[in-house]
């Protein structure tokens, strides 16, 4: 330990801010929906509600966490990236506090009051729109010639944005089917989109450095198709809303399954290219490499529950998908990215230790028992089991990096 943990410190660099408040929204919004799990499974709690539990999870887990997340990340790398001043985590302060709190008071009014709820995420929108702002000032600002990926995670963000007032409005009008879509709209146009504009530009950079004799081939024609793929899905969730049988249109859902194989399979074959097999030697980078891979695996799912759906009329493996891509993909490079600057930042080195290796092969077991509790037929329980697993794991990895910011840099430096 390098002292007591301070809350002052949590100022000492935005990643450590954004970190923080990552985690305990992140905590919050896990623990909420195990809970809701076992009350489903045993009645335990009686628990009520004002807004739909579901759009209550899903719009948590994709607006709620992840653009704290990229706060810490995005100002701590970005200027770097971008070649321009950085901003002091003071300026970020009130944005951030706008998120977090409104999350926190969007989980509470789900169940007290659907007028608090609202009001929760009106306070986030406004934290997240003001924070997007903000780095399209970095953007802005810079004279650097490649910012091709800085300005993919600016539009991104301004989707993110935009779709998180839309779905708003149409809860206040009593569309929640509406505001299902577009939450799952941000899912790709905004939190897809900024992973995979990350992900282009940092894991073969990470590799290389390891790994010397991995070149960075990072051509943007993948960039594209990577992006191609995230418009593409937004096109098709609109498709599902305006004709929710796949006997509408047969041959749209054909096109859907084509499209979505070749591009999993693409993507898996870029996570050879990348340095798959070689990474596994390097736990933190492995971590980033098996995490690329759910991506494609998401796809690929998704292509054999679109055909078992169109085969059957039946939701055979249900939102297994989702949670390939969320939990597996999303989650994954989550944990890596985060205990990758955390560990660098805070004077420490750049490796997975026991601890966090173990924690990340659980998550793994976890995204494995939310596949299975997806398949149609199968009881309550085993998505109770997975929510159970997922808060645990994450929970103590958040516990333990979140106990770093608030304490000084083992190194003596400042950050």
């Amino acid at each position: 330990m390098t002292g007591p943990w301070r809350l002052p410190m949590l100022m000492a660099a935005p990643h450590r801010l954004g970190f923080f408040l990552a985690m305990v929204v992140l905590v919050a919004a896990s623990g909420w929906w195990w809970l809701v799990q076992e009350d489903r499974v045993h009645g335990w709690f009686g628990l009520g509600y004002a807004v739909s539990p579901t759009l209550t999870h899903a719009t948590a887990m994709v607006f709620g966490f992840m653009p704290l997340f990229f706060s810490g990340f995005l100002f701590t790398a970005g200027p770097n990236w971008l070649r321009v001043p950085p901003l002091a985590a003071t300026q970020l302060l009130a944005p951030l506090l706008l998120q977090a709190g409104g999350w926190l008071l969007w989980l509470a009014g789900a169940h007290l009051n659907a007028v608090a709820a609202l009001a929760g995420l009106a306070l986030a929108a406004v934290g997240l729109a003001w924070m997007v702002a903000l780095f399209w000032r970095l953007i802005s600002a810079s004279q650097v010639p490649d910012r091709v990926h800085a300005k993919a995670v600016g539009i991104g963000g301004i989707v993110g944005v935009l779709c998180l007032a839309g779905a708003g409005g149409a809860m206040g009008l009593g569309q929640d089917a509406l505001a299902l879509v577009l939450v799952r709209t941000a899912l790709w146009g905004f939190i897809v989109v900024t992973y995979v504009s990350v992900a282009h530009r940092m894991i073969p950079f990470f590799t290389s450095n390891v790994l010397p004799m991995i070149d960075i081939w990072r051509p943007f024609w993948v960039l594209w198709l990577m992006l191609g793929v995230a418009v593409f899905e937004v096109l098709a969730l609109w498709v599902d809303y305006a004709a929710p049988s796949a006997d509408a249109w047969p041959a749209w859902t054909v096109l859907v399954i084509a499209v979505e194989l070749a591009a999993g399979g693409v993507l898996l074959w870029l996570a050879v290219v990348w340095g798959l097999v070689q990474s596994l030697k390097i736990r933190l980078l492995a971590m980033l490499h098996v995490g690329f891979v759910w991506l494609g695996l998401a796809l690929l799912y998704s292509a054999v529950s679109q055909g078992l759906w169109l085969a059957t009329g039946q939701a055979v493996l249900g939102l297994g998908a989702l949670h390939a891509l969320g939990m597996g993909f999303l989650g994954s490079i989550m944990i890596a990215m985060v205990t990758r600057v955390s560990c660098g930042h805070s004077g420490r080195a750049l490796v997975a230790d026991n601890p966090v290796w173990v924690m990340f092969w659980l998550l793994q077991v976890a995204v494995g028992v939310r596949l299975v509790a997806a398949v149609q037929g199968m009881p309550q329980w085993v998505t109770a089991l997975a929510a159970m697993l997922w808060t645990v794991i994450i929970t103590v990895w958040a516990a333990r990096y979140a106990n770093w910011y608030g304490r000084p840099r083992v190194d003596g430096k400042a950050g």
